[in-house]
């Protein structure tokens, strides 16, 4: 991995802990997501006019991946809607790499070098861990239960579950932007497909009183829409540079930076523990960018 691809996913990882901190301070989260997408959809399809249609073999991979989003976005409103953003987003994102990695392995035949390999292993599992242990403490979400020592179960699994869809879509799309020669063109379909699905089911379900509930969080959904684009376009074009498992893997180093924010904005204590993620992390990064 090259500093630059490695600069690249950096960034990304810092856009993408704020698009997620910004659907999560909006109550409403199917409001929140329906802004989000809605708001990416239009860009995407705007951005669509001015570059080539992806050939026919990334469009089952897109449709695939759409889907996949979609089941990722509805996981994660879960997820938020049942503990605190520092909790919640640590465990989601750090179970994906270690499941990229075997899946790149085992479909994709990507062999990685031993660093990488203990790179990715520090950084997803120490963090995972991390975030699992942060439950004895008890958490302060809307759905956690406060002094309560044993894990609150639909949270953490709401959260498992969003990290396994992260790894699907990563696999996926890992395949897609290379078959599709564009990953701006790629990017771009994605959020066409994807995006218009939430807004639908919103339309449906909220009917008339959708607007005035959009409207007070309007600039927070294309804020969170521009940060998302840019967060997953620089990870698809870093996927045409250099392996899956590593991209993925640095990537969630937005677990800091969801952690500050957490900390900052949302009054979530940081600790000890928080400490420990931001050293393994760094650990794993040095590792990864070792073996490149």
């Amino acid at each position: 991995m090259s500093v630059t691809v490695a600069a690249a996913v950096l960034l990304a990882a810092i856009t993408h802990a704020g698009w997620n901190a910004l659907a999560h301070a909006v109550r409403d989260q199917l409001v929140a997501f329906t802004l989000i997408g809605g708001c990416a959809a239009v860009i995407g399809a705007v951005t669509a006019c001015f570059v080539p249609l992806p050939p026919g073999p990334a469009w089952p991979y897109l449709v695939a991946s759409a889907l996949l989003h979609v089941g990722y976005q509805l996981l994660l409103m879960r997820s938020f809607s049942l503990g605190d953003f520092g909790q919640m987003y640590p465990i989601a994102r750090g179970t994906a790499p270690l499941v990229v990695t075997v899946l790149a392995a085992v479909l994709l035949d990507e062999t990685l070098a031993p660093w990488q390999l203990a790179g990715v292993a520090v950084a997803s599992a120490g963090l995972v861990g991390l975030a699992l242990w942060g439950f004895r403490g008890g958490a302060t979400g809307s759905g956690a239960r406060g002094g309560d020592a044993r894990p609150h179960w639909p949270a953490l699994l709401a959260a498992l579950a969003t990290g396994l869809s992260i790894a699907a879509y990563t696999v996926v799309d890992g395949v897609g932007v290379r078959a599709s020669g564009s990953p701006v063109a790629y990017i771009a379909w994605l959020m066409v497909l994807q995006g218009v699905l939430i807004p639908a089911y919103a339309c449906h379900r909220l009917r008339r009183s959708l607007l005035p509930r959009l409207r007070p969080h309007a600039v927070r959904g294309f804020l969170g829409a521009v940060l998302s684009l840019l967060a997953y376009g620089l990870v698809l074009w870093a996927q045409t540079r250099a392996p899956l498992a590593p991209v993925a893997a640095l990537r969630e180093s937005s677990i800091i930076v969801g952690a500050a924010i957490g900390t900052l904005f949302f009054k979530e204590r940081f600790g000890g523990p928080r400490i420990a993620a931001a050293a393994l992390m760094v650990v794993g990064i040095g590792l990864m960018l070792r073996a490149g």
